[in-house]
């Protein structure tokens, strides 16, 4: 049985879980510079108008967990939360990024209409609690070296704020030296807790510091990923889409293509229905 999650308010326009639509967080994996950032933001708009599914953007300001002293991190927390702030405003798009230090959260919050938790600080009891205590939806995605089982424990750390605008992310499990791998079971297993769970079908795919100084990855399997974490009830779908992924400053061996994003959404929406019409089934 795939239970329904409970609504989640992420600004006046939007809000997901309940009965609300199919949702996608989708954008390159760091900002590469503004003009990009536009281009992607309104790209992906585009490709998500006349769906039935509510889009929030999402890029790093700051990716400070990269594999090498060396890679690009992107523009940093000031330049970058004005470039996501000039997407919300001019582009009338709620945004997302991940915050990395307590000390980031009240002007990321100032602008961000979700915080995210990182996978590799899913953990980090102060920086949760923090990021609970703005009040705005906060999105945690599940460390690789946890059990779904292991976030219960997460949320009551939320949940001691009384902040209950929780969504989780799947983004795979640690597999062995550089690999991930995706247990559908995952899904359904969080989603016993009542929020809004989302599918990140992009980093399940992540071959963690596979190619040395940076990570791999297997993006071909992108799409049945999203595919099965829609079927076993995923309520959102998270992406890093890239109009050049063989040019991406980060994560281009795990990244859809721009222009594979229409044919995917609608294979999704596809399954959804099929799976809310044989909800018996389950």
């Amino acid at each position: 049985m795939i239970i329904a999650a409970r609504e989640v308010n992420i600004n006046n326009n939007i809000k997901v879980g309940g009965e609300n639509p199919f949702f996608l967080m989708a954008g390159p994996c760091v900002i590469e510079g503004q003009n990009h950032a536009f281009l992607m933001a309104a790209e992906i708009k585009r490709t998500c108008e006349g769906l039935p599914i509510s889009f929030i953007f999402k890029a790093s300001y700051d990716k400070a967990n990269r594999s090498s002293h060396n890679s690009y991190r992107g523009p940093g927390l000031e330049k970058g939360l004005d470039i996501l702030r000039q997407i919300k405003e001019e582009l009338n798009i709620p945004v997302v990024s991940d915050v990395h230090e307590t000390g980031q959260i009240e002007k990321a919050s100032q602008v961000l209409d979700v915080i995210q938790i990182p996978a590799f600080l899913s953990r980090q009891t102060d920086l949760i609690v923090e990021a609970a205590k703005t009040r705005k939806a906060i999105n945690i995605k599940k460390g690789q070296f946890l059990s779904p089982y292991d976030m219960k424990n997460v949320i009551d750390k939320a949940l001691s704020q009384g902040n209950e605008k929780i969504i989780l992310t799947e983004r795979g499990t640690s597999f062995g030296y550089n690999n991930l791998i995706f247990d559908v079971r995952s899904i359904p297993i969080m989603k016993k807790w009542g929020f809004p769970v989302v599918i990140d079908a992009s980093h399940s795919v992540q071959k963690p510091g596979g190619e040395g100084h940076f990570s791999g990855g297997e993006a071909e399997f992108i799409p049945i990923t999203a595919q099965a974490g829609v079927c076993v009830g995923a309520d959102g779908l998270f992406l890093e889409v890239h109009d050049n992924p063989s040019k991406a400053l980060s994560d281009k061996l795990n990244s859809l293509s721009l222009d594979r994003l229409k044919p995917l959404l609608a294979s999704i929406l596809s399954l959804k229905e099929w799976r809310d019409r044989n909800q018996g089934l389950f």
